[in-house]
């Protein structure tokens, strides 16, 4: 009682400078031991560390399907087929009366020749069509909408008027693989928001485990803290910092992985762009994601830790 006094009459300052210095010190000493048993500790920060990554690699799945949806979704094209006995002449005509109009911000002519080559290159079928007489295709314009006409309503209504022009047989929207992708990563974000609270359970129960085996180890040394009057909060602090330890490991050791991921993917992208004609940089997580990343895995180790040393100093205390 007398004890419990003098520490009570102590001034605020001493008693906060004591606070923060057992916090410093449970730091260093929780950092000191996982470092004494690298293999130990390595095996649980692995576990976890692929637990956050799985999300994360989600995350920056759909994050470059929407950027890659996007970019062709405003670069696709309509190609308008004109009619049969429209030449090159008039189908330039054409181009440069729609080049005027607001809703198109470009246009661009795809003569009879031009398309044959293509269909050469891509179809496989040049042995028979150097059998043809003449050439069977119509002239193409490609016209490529202005940026305001993103929205499928918009484009449809484009569609329907360049079909009502004379000279015009048929048009085809080259953006309807494009509303796929769409819907696509609208499924994929609805499985990342599930896979990560799935995985973020098992991040809990990995951590729990770790720590509950912490608190058994050292199940004297515990005992004897509480025979001497060390208070609760004293003794669960040093766990705490052990399991902050093991989320932020955890944290950056799941962006290096995503990063790597990343940049092992970019070398087959650049073959697939290239494909295209194009150019289509992958990105990984930004700064806000990954502050998040790192941040939810400390967070998730420190709640790991307090539902174990919860649950377990409780039933070793002694009996009074």
């Amino acid at each position: 009682m007398k004890q419990r006094m003098r520490r009570q009459r102590r001034p605020f300052s001493a008693r906060f400078e004591a606070w923060l210095a057992h916090h410093r010190e449970s730091a260093l000493v929780t950092l000191l031991r996982l470092a004494a048993a690298p293999f130990a500790a390595g095996m649980t920060v692995a576990a976890m560390a692929v637990a956050l990554m799985l999300p994360a690699s989600l995350y920056v799945l759909t994050g470059n399907l929407k950027v890659l949806g996007g970019y062709w979704d405003g670069s696709a094209a309509i190609s308008v087929f004109l009619e049969p006995g429209v030449d090159e002449a008039a189908a330039q005509a054409l181009a440069r009366q729609w080049q005027a109009r607001s809703d198109i911000a470009r246009v661009g002519v795809i003569t009879r020749e031009q398309g044959l080559a293509e269909f050469r290159e891509y179809s496989g079928l040049g042995a028979a069509l150097d059998q043809l007489t003449e050439n069977p295709l119509p002239v193409v314009i490609s016209v490529f909408p202005a940026p305001q006409l993103s929205g499928k309503k918009a484009l449809e209504q484009l569609v329907a008027g360049l079909e009502q022009l004379t000279d015009v047989n048929f048009t085809r929207l080259d953006t309807e693989w494009a509303h796929r992708l769409q819907a696509l990563v609208e499924l994929l974000e609805r499985a990342l928001w599930l896979l990560s609270l799935a995985l973020a359970l098992g991040v809990l129960l990995v951590v729990g485990n770790t720590i509950r085996l912490e608190i058994e180890n050292r199940r004297d040394e515990i005992e004897v803290m509480h025979l001497v009057g060390a208070t609760t909060g004293f003794i669960r602090r040093p766990f705490l910092y052990s399991g902050a330890w093991y989320g932020l490991l955890s944290g950056l050791a799941a962006w290096g992985m995503v990063w790597l991921m990343v940049l092992a993917m970019q070398v087959p992208a650049d073959r697939l762009a290239e494909s295209y004609q194009s150019v289509f940089l992958l990105h990984a997580l930004d700064p806000l994601a990954s502050l998040v990343l790192v941040g939810g895995g400390t967070a998730l180790g420190i709640l790991g830790s307090w539902f174990a040393v919860g649950r377990h100093l409780g039933a070793m205390q002694p009996s009074r």
